[in-house]
């Protein structure tokens, strides 16, 4: 079979000369390395984990060249962890915000975008784009965790050929359950701030059909006031195998909710009494119904070759009112997205030599219609429309069966309509690339460098601003840099050591003095972005009970060049740790986990012109207990009290701002499987 190889003669080149200056680190690990690399426990299934995300067919993390992570239904089982966005937080090179306080609104930073984090970190669910085309960001409660099978982390900008934008910090693909052996589950929880909830699963599987479904409520008032939620969730998963070759897979999912946005509290405001728990918008809400269905036919040839087809509808309808220095702002929003993604993938042998070729193309369309209010102004409404679509290949060369080279391209072009506006048209095109190189050491020990090149377009609303198109705004490329290794020692303990270099041009920012009236702008910053650091993970088995494991990142993140030359980039911390253990004892297990973040510029503050926030610490805990069929659980979050803040801004009084965090609270649960 002949596969083609494209020429990546001057990408190569181009990587070259950027590693050149750590090829002494490249060649340090490959001398120590093999020496301490020890064969893998076989009974140890964490050693051989599969990822889809790197390559979007099934790979062993250890033959990808990026720095990739698997939670696995172990590790959420172990964890301290209530949501989605509490698992990413134990991650290295994560940081995650709870803005409101109440595990409804979160910002996921991967790699130090701050304030723009949700719009440089592409998240999926079983493979399909659910980052907003607006400023609504990511609704990370639209998945509830118990209705998570893993979730796969692959950090650099590996994933713009394969996916294209959005991908600059990273992919975080959130894989749902699918029906195995016969089961029924039901689960209650009741906690601090009068939280409540509730969730029922059901699952199976035949010769043919297989089927999860769950639904899930929830109500709490939230830590602080107006920081209330009410949410509803269902989702099914439902996969018929046609033949041994062939299957058709079809999923949905339903989400409800309504919840209060308490807002920042000034510095000002503090100093003049207020309370962590106040709100100064009392008013203030959001509401949003939320719905897919997504058909994946899937067919088989050659063995292990495979063509499958993804196709997606999605319907987003949210209502929003804040107050804006005392007027009324209603917002009434309409978002329908089309996305469709034919892909082949050919496996076989070209000269002799292995190859993993992943041929595709995705095409999205997204519709927006927008009605808003301010004040006494008449009512104004908007049809805002983006069409986007890409061509990739993707070639995993195996010349030895300890070497993999990996050559990827992505041609992307992307449309933009707007109504009523003047321009009304606007159109951008962009490219993807990537060379990798991966040397297995072991079975499952491998060393790695690797060089992207991905792009962000600007979202709707950054280029769309009140019947005009913003002139000068241009869409963001980033290159990324990796060198990193996976080393399992002594059969028990896994250490990954990554190091990153991540450069931007054109990097498009939210500046609140900005635009002809300095009332505020979307624009490219003037100089460029450069996020440099080292991520340092591990996972061990201390005993056959015990299970200790931790990260630490530091990172440098700067501006060079501009207006803001030298200045840290707004809500990047320099440090970031975590440390967790999970110890069971007879039918009880207790989980702890600890995460610290370093202190960091207020998001808005590129001139670095204020203090820095505060460092932090916060504990969590869990104590789980089994018999029979029934499961119990108490957690403690934020054992030791501590008063802090994980979000901070320089408000539109230009004065610092602050979203209190929630001081200890609990959670218990009960639940029983039938």
């Amino acid at each position: 079979m002949y596969i083609f190889i494209p020429p990546f003669a001057p990408l190569f080149l181009s990587f070259l000369k950027r590693f050149i200056s750590i090829l002494p680190v490249v060649l340090v690990l490959l001398a120590v390395v093999p020496v301490l690399a020890q064969e893998p426990d076989s009974n140890d299934g964490e050693m051989a984990e599969i990822v889809v995300s790197a390559t979007r067919y099934k790979e062993e993390i250890s033959k990808v060249a990026a720095n990739v992570t698997v939670i696995n239904e172990r590790d959420i089982e172990s964890s301290t962890a209530q949501s989605i966005p509490d698992l990413l937080m134990e991650q290295a090179g994560i940081k995650v915000s709870d803005t409101m306080g109440n595990g409804r609104s979160f910002n996921v930073d991967l790699r130090g975008f701050g304030e723009t984090a949700s719009s440089n970190t592409l998240v999926l669910v079983d493979g399909r784009r659910v980052n907003s085309v607006d400023l609504s960001a990511t609704d990370w409660s639209q998945i509830p965790l118990d209705r998570v099978e893993r979730i796969e982390i692959v950090r650099g900008g590996r994933g713009s050929v394969l996916y294209g934008d959005n991908a600059s910090g990273g992919v975080i693909n959130i894989i749902t359950k699918e029906g195995d052996d016969a089961r029924v589950s039901v689960e209650v929880r009741a906690g601090s701030y009068s939280t409540q909830g509730a969730e029922a699963s059901l699952s199976g599987r035949n010769e043919r059909i297989s089927y999860s479904l769950n639904a899930s409520g929830y109500a709490s008032e939230g830590y602080r006031d107006n920081s209330d939620t009410n949410a509803t969730d269902a989702g099914i998963n439902l996969g018929y195998y046609i033949s041994n070759d062939m299957k058709i897979g079809l999923s949905a999912g339903y989400h409800y909710d309504k919840t209060g946005t308490p807002g920042d509290i000034k510095e000002s405001e503090f100093n003049a009494g207020a309370d962590r728990t106040d709100t100064f918008t009392p008013d203030d809400y959001f509401e949003v119904t939320d719905y897919y269905i997504k058909f994946s036919p899937e067919k088989y040839f050659f063995a292990d070759s495979f063509i499958r087809l993804d196709a997606s509808y999605r319907k987003r309808d949210s209502k929003s009112f804040m107050s804006i220095a005392g007027t009324p702002w209603d917002w009434d929003t309409e978002l329908a997205t089309i996305m469709v993604s034919p892909q082949l993938f050919l496996k076989g042998r070209f000269a002799g030599i292995m190859n993993n070729v992943t041929i595709g193309m995705d095409y999205q369309k997204a519709d927006e219609d927008v009605v808003s209010k301010f004040g006494v102004s008449p009512v104004s409404e908007y049809d805002l429309n983006k069409v986007n679509y890409g061509y990739f290949i993707s070639n995993d060369i195996a010349p030895t069966s300890a070497l993999t080279v990996s050559l990827g391209y992505r041609s992307d072009k992307t449309d933009y309509e707007f109504a009523p506006s003047t321009p009304d048209k606007r159109s951008f095109d962009g490219e993807a690339y990537n060379f990798g190189i991966n040397y297995m050491l072991s079975d499952h020990s491998s060393i790695y460098a690797s060089y992207s090149r991905g792009f962000r377009y600007p979202l709707l609303d950054e280029l769309f601003n009140f019947a005009t198109i913003e002139p000068g705004l241009l869409p963001q490329q980033t290159d990324n840099y990796e060198v990193g290794m996976r080393l399992y020692v002594k059969e028990r303990t896994l250490v990954k050591l990554n190091l990153f270099l991540l450069r931007t041009e054109d990097e498009i920012f939210y500046n609140p003095f900005g635009g002809p009236f300095g009332f505020g702008a979307n624009e490219n910053l003037d100089g460029k972005t450069n996020r440099q650091g080292v991520e340092i993970s591990f996972n061990t088995n201390v005993s056959d009970r015990v299970r200790l494991k931790g990260s630490y990142t530091h990172m440098s993140a700067k501006i060079e060049g501009g207006v803001f030359d030298g200045s840290d980039i707004p809500d990047a911390p320099a440090d970031k740790a975590t440390l967790g253990i999970t110890v069971p004892y007879r039918k009880a297990t207790i989980s702890l986990n600890g995460v610290y973040v370093g202190e960091r510029p207020f998001i808005s503050d590129f001139s670095n012109s204020y203090s820095d926030q505060d460092s932090y610490f916060v504990l969590n805990s869990r104590l789980k207990y089994r018999w029979r069929k029934l499961t119990a659980f108490l957690d403690i979050n934020n054992i030791t009290d501590a008063k802090y803040s994980e979000f901070g801004i320089i408000s539109w009084t230009a004065e610092k701002a602050y979203y209190p965090s929630p001081e200890r609270n609990f959670l218990f649960g009960v639940s029983v499987e039938i």
